[in-house]
């Protein structure tokens, strides 16, 4: 369920928003653009369509025919050659993996499903079968060669995916095809993965509630962004509880705990791709390890809430508290 939403302001300028909900991805999407009528806002949201639609066949690994399923088929047996866009995409994952010390990894594809957050699990998995689930998750082994633009995942029965990061990028992408194609101001809602671009017809900027995670029927702030994508990642729906302490759906792929301490983090980005990434890995990194790295990363902030309901920001951001 997105924990973020737009905030829309009506308008009687000539140009308006034009607005559609779909399912892509296997998740929900919502693509809003700014147009003269409704027959140039169709046709740009169907561009939008079939370059989100493009992305997925590139990246999913639940499709054998994809690239990336080739990629997971050869672990331990062969480099495979893939488009230069999924080789580059790979590369910016490994670096995200690089500054985050690896609470981000695209390789996280390889755990062991051992942690059930559907009301199921009565029983803690024991030590050794946490650390058996990522005996195949590492980022330093999925090796580059980018003369030959293939990848190769050094032991049998590695994966990779894209689930963390997947859809801000395919948002990063619809976005510069509508830009490209002359659409002056939109954006694109990928499962609560906010992108947008331009300012809304009336001239204000674009706004997003986010919903308070003590009450997710209301909200506690508004921001606004600038041609730039927010992603929060959130716990406080996926969830179990062992000896009073609250463990998240989000596993650290370092160790195969789940996180704890943090119930939402909130990550401004000039790209949805970097936010999406960096709001799962701040969240397995905790609030004061998270905080020092995002305050390192320029045009990058963040909005924390802890397990108490305290709220933590990084140190250039300024919010519209409801």
């Amino acid at each position: 369920m997105p924990i973020l939403f737009l905030l829309l302001s009506v308008s009687s300028i000539a140009q308006q928003p034009f607005k559609r909900t779909l399912k892509l991805m296997g998740s929900r999407f919502e693509i809003t653009v700014v147009a003269n009528d409704s027959v140039e806002g169709s046709k740009a949201i169907n561009l939008a369509i079939e370059e989100i639609t493009r992305i997925e066949k590139l990246i999913s690994s639940w499709d054998p025919n994809s690239q990336t399923s080739e990629i997971n088929k050869n672990a331990g047996v062969q480099p495979v050659r893939v488009d230069s866009e999924l080789f580059q995409l790979i590369e910016r994952a490994i670096g995200i993996s690089k500054i985050t010390d690896g609470a981000f990894d695209i390789s996280y594809a390889s755990m062991d499903r051992i942690w059930k957050f559907d009301g199921s699990m009565k029983v803690m998995p024991s030590k050794e079968e946490i650390k058996a689930s990522v005996a195949k998750v590492g980022f330093k082994n999925i090796i580059l060669d980018k003369t030959n633009t293939t990848v190769f995942l050094k032991h049998e029965g590695m994966k990779i995916g894209f689930g963390a990061i997947g859809k801000g990028y395919a948002a990063d992408k619809a976005k510069a095809m509508l830009i490209s194609k002359g659409i002056s101001a939109g954006i694109i809602n990928a499962s609560g993965d906010m992108n947008t671009w331009g300012k809304q017809p009336n001239g204000n900027t674009w706004k997003v509630a986010i919903t308070n995670p003590m009450d997710k029927h209301k909200v506690f702030a508004v921001l606004p962004i600038k041609n730039g994508a927010v992603v929060t990642s959130g716990n406080y729906e996926k969830f179990v509880e062992f000896n009073g302490k609250r463990l998240t759906h989000i596993i650290d792929p370092r160790t195969g705990y789940p996180s704890s301490g943090l119930i939402s983090v909130t990550v401004f980005a000039p790209k949805a791709e970097l936010a999406d990434a960096l709001a799962t890995s701040v969240f397995v990194m905790g609030k004061d390890v998270g905080l020092s790295r995002i305050n390192q990363m320029p045009k990058i902030e963040c909005v924390i809430i802890d397990d108490q309901g305290n709220i933590f920001t990084s140190d250039n951001i300024e919010i519209e508290k409801i």
